[in-house]
């Protein structure tokens, strides 16, 4: 009941108009899967954005997502800033998607980045997410930032680094 493990990888890019259609592409591309809209729920009238107004795009990865977190992860150099890791999670950008191995140029898309976000669990946490008999999980339950270090550390051989360029 301890054991941790990747519950979801969602890769997701920000835009609008032109931007958005080749952000969608992207994700389609570095995922072979459908990506679906976001809409804007607040307005934020200095940045032009409105209520129902598409701003970006993502994709959820749920199964068979491991050699694709693997090539996400050699894009950044397999290191990881301990600032990006939350409870739960952790999350990295990836400047130009050109820098992931095995990924060519796309003319029609031209040069773009996306957000990587990993999302851990433990076994238990559908007590809490189902409709009957749902029942709150306790805080011991969460997966906490050490145990995402040992796990990546562990699993993709990732180096996790401080503000003073030090190695954990």
């Amino acid at each position: 009941m301890r054991e941790v493990k990747i519950e979801k990888v969602v890769l997701s890019t920000g835009g609008s108009g032109d931007k958005l259609d080749k952000g969608m592409r992207l994700l389609k591309l570095i995922s072979n899967r459908q990506p679906i809209k976001i809409k804007s729920k607040k307005r934020i009238p200095s940045l032009n954005v409105r209520p129902g107004l598409e701003v970006g795009c993502k994709v959820t990865i749920r199964k068979n997502f491991q050699q694709l977190l693997k090539n996400l992860l050699l894009a950044i150099n397999n290191e990881i800033k301990e600032s990006q890791i939350e409870n739960n999670h952790f999350s990295f950008g990836i400047h130009e998607y050109i820098e992931i191995p095995g990924t060519e140029y796309q003319r029609d898309i031209g040069i773009l980045g996306l957000n990587v976000t990993i999302d851990f669990t433990r076994t238990g946490k559908r007590v809490a997410m189902k409709k009957i008999k749902r029942s709150a999980i306790p805080k011991r339950q969460e997966v906490t930032k050490e145990e995402i270090v040992e796990y990546m550390k562990k699993n993709f051989e990732t180096k996790i680094t401080t503000k003073e360029k030090k190695e954990i």
